[in-house]
Parts: structure tokens; sequence; C-alpha cells
């Protein structure tokens, strides 16, 4: 691409981000001038203004690199191997044992050391 596309695209995701946040706006200011109104047309009206929103801003170079990473993000989380039921199941024992074991630990010092300091203090 060259400089002068290059900054007119960058005008006009300017222009885009400011009717993204204009559209908000409205949301949020005709949701309280109708409070009125049944909460099921103003919940559609704002599901409306944030889809009309969210497809605006996706056409930004932003948003465009946004919905790659979401893509990307969604592609790596397939990689994952996920633990089965009876690994999660020992794992979670195990950090419930270690927990009950420092806690007895931490409860046993804190215990002798509250003696000693009645001890000393008399």
């Amino acid at each position: 691409m060259n400089a002068k596309t290059e900054s007119k695209e960058n005008r006009l995701d300017s222009v885009k981000w400011l009717l993204v946040v204009a559209l908000i706006a409205v949301g949020v200011v005709g949701n309280q001038y109708f409070a009125a109104e049944s909460i099921l047309y103003r919940v559609l009206g704002l599901v409306v203004l944030a889809a009309v929103a969210f497809f605006i801003a996706s056409k930004t170079a932003k948003g465009q690199a946004f919905l790659t990473l979401a893509k990307e993000s969604r592609a790596e989380i397939r990689k994952v191997v996920w633990p089965n039921r009876q690994e999660t199941t020992q794992t979670t024992l195990i950090v419930v044992v270690v927990v009950l074991v420092m806690a007895l630990l931490l409860w046993g010092l804190d215990t002798l050391l509250g003696w000693l300091v009645s001890m000393i203090v008399g």
C-alpha cells in the first residue's frame, strides 16, 4: 500500500471509531430515555445497536486485527489437551490434602508461638 491510501484509511478508521462511540452513547442515552418502555424492547434495541457497532468496528484496521487474534486464539484452544475426569479428580484431591496439611502446620505454629509469647509476657 502506498502512503496516501494508508493515511486515507487511517482517517476513515477514526470516523468509524467515532461512529462506534456515538452508537454506544445512543444506546446508553436511549436506554435511560425509554426507561418506561418494556425491558424486552430496550434490550432488543441495545443488541441491534451493539451488533451494528461491532460490524462497523470490525471494518477498521484494529478491528480486523482483533478478529484475526480471536480466530487464532480459538484455533490454539482447540489444540489444548484437556485433562480427563480421573486426572482432574486426582489433582483436586492433591490440592485439598496439601491445603489441609499447610493449615494444620500453620495452626500448630501459631499456637506454639502464642504459647511462647504468653510465657514471656506472663
